[in-house]
């Protein structure tokens, strides 16, 4: 048996030699395609440009840009070079990205023309001088070939090592800046393994990409994860309700990898006929906790059955993985540790009986190297023995699958009791006004915090508070039923579709 790839430079080069002429890549907009063989000579170029240009490897090169194939040829580029990519994430700010670009310490930065004059403004405040190149993101080779020409003097560039750090994301967070996610060749070559193996995936596999590249879902699982058996990504520049079910059927797709946003807007849609999508093996759903209501409604509306997965960035995306055969799975669970171990820990990171809740900790080979320039950070996010401390609060059955209840600063207190806010999330849930929904905790003189709903209802139907109040107390009991409810159009939501509830307290004032 031929040993796993320890970097993706090996990943890269086992498909150009294994089967050049199989399909890479295939655009969801206009069938353009990329072979292996095209790919691995794509990574060939910009690695002998990139020497020329003078940038070293271990260098930084920031990429500003959707999806696209080009995207696909720069980040897997860069990384077969042997220099770290950091995918700068388009809902930033334009502070966030001015922070980005500066901590980043990026030497280069690739940014598609809709893009550049926003990157020109935020270099043009970081102290340094930073190269820009302007490439589209849904260019040729040979346009890549211009923005990055050579000139054939350059000596062949050596293979990365394992530990090489390839990528450099910077988290969402809530509060605070960004941290930088320092994650390693093998670190990406280790995860991609694990996803592949968890789904049994093979050279006759091709995924809808529909998520950004900028996040750590669509980079790992859909970028990488095909590399491993010689798969395919039909490569969609954004997520599109209307278009979706089309795309997965025109392009023979096999298997898809959503966020449960996504699944939400898909219940919401029609349904195409059952033969129509009868090549798709399974849907994969990560990032957030799916609620149990919206995984059965998609499954009976479908007929495709859903893995629930879930990761971090901080571990290179999925942790936790259900089974992929169908019995075997465990709706509401995110599934068993999947690419490295985990375990439930206390207070004082004491291992947890199964069944009992505190915080999930992680370790393997996918886990991160630490954040950038952020040595404190780092250490505190450790434990004395090298676990990952991931501050999400859950337990773990007899049969090893892990049970997510929240985040703990999302934690509801309210008069000395926890309150998990996915517990009344799925209450309003399964109300059929409501499309999502997501609480908080509120200050509250009497009980410390009370619980504040956020309700964005379906298109064309109403529904008062006071129906939604009588409808949690059936279901929760007064005492966790929400005291506040604000309907609003959106929630707000990081890359990967997952809630940021703590930006929900400004609705409270």
């Amino acid at each position: 048996m031929t040993p796993a790839a320890a970097t993706v430079f090996e990943l890269i080069e086992r498909g150009a030699a294994a089967q050049p002429q199989a399909i890479y890549a295939v655009a969801a907009d206009d069938a353009q395609s990329m072979t292996y063989r095209a790919l691995g000579e794509a990574c060939a170029h910009l690695g002998a440009s990139l020497a020329e240009m003078g940038l070293a490897p271990g260098a930084t090169i920031s990429v500003v840009m959707p999806n696209g194939l080009q995207t696909l040829r720069l980040l897997l580029g860069f990384m077969h070079a042997g220099r770290c990519v950091n995918p700068v994430n388009l809902l930033s700010q334009p502070e966030q990205m001015r922070y980005v670009l500066a901590h980043s310490d990026c030497q280069l930065v690739v940014a598609s023309p809709e893009w550049a004059e926003r990157v020109r403004t935020a270099l043009a405040g970081i102290g340094r001088e930073v190269r820009l190149i302007v490439l589209a993101a849904d260019g040729d080779i040979e346009a890549l070939r211009e923005s990055f020409p050579r000139t054939g003097t350059s000596r062949e560039h050596s293979p990365p090592r394992p530990d090489a750090t390839a990528l450099l994301m910077y988290t969402s967070g809530t509060t605070g800046v960004p941290k930088g996610v320092l994650l390693t060749q093998a670190n990406l070559a280790a995860n991609a393994a694990a996803i592949s193996r968890e789904h049994e995936l093979s050279a006759d596999d091709r995924v809808l990409a529909v998520l950004p590249l900028y996040h750590i879902n669509a980079f790992a699982v859909t970028m990488l994860a095909p590399l491993v058996n010689g798969g395919s990504v039909a490569m969609a520049a954004r997520f599109s309700a209307a278009q979706f079910w089309s795309q997965a059927i025109r392009l023979r797709c096999t298997w898809l990898n959503v966020v449960p946003t996504i699944i939400s807007y898909l219940l919401a849609g029609e349904a195409p006929p059952r033969e129509s999508l009868a090549r798709i093996r399974f849907c994969r759903s990560a990032s957030a906790a799916l609620p149990r209501e919206h995984h059965l409604a998609f499954e009976a509306k479908f007929g495709i059955g859903i893995i629930e997965t879930m990761g971090l960035t901080e571990t290179m995306a999925p942790s936790f993985s259900n089974p992929l055969a169908a019995p075997e799975r465990k709706v509401g669970s995110v599934g068993r540790a999947s690419g490295g171990e985990a375990r439930v820990v206390d207070a004082s990171l004491a291992p947890m009986a199964d069944g009992l809740t505190g915080e999930i900790v992680i370790r393997g080979p996918h886990v991160m190297r630490g954040y950038y320039k952020n040595e404190e950070a780092t250490r505190a996010s450790f434990t004395p023995d090298g676990w990952l401390r991931t501050g999400d609060l859950g337990h773990r059955d007899a049969d090893g699958f892990f049970f997510l209840t929240g985040r703990i600063k999302e934690l509801i207190i309210k008069g000395g009791e926890n309150i998990a806010p996915r517990e009344i999330d799925e209450v309003l849930l399964a109300h059929p006004a409501v499309l999502e929904a997501a609480a908080v905790g509120i200050a509250d003189r009497h009980y410390g915090q009370e619980i504040m709903a956020c309700v964005v209802l379906r298109e064309g139907m109403a529904c008062e508070a006071g129906a939604l109040r009588e409808f949690c107390v059936e279901r929760l009991g007064p005492f966790k039923t929400p005291k506040t409810f604000r309907f609003v159009s959106a929630l707000p939501r990081g890359p990967s579709g997952k809630v940021q509830r703590l930006k929900l307290l400004d609705l409270a004032a």
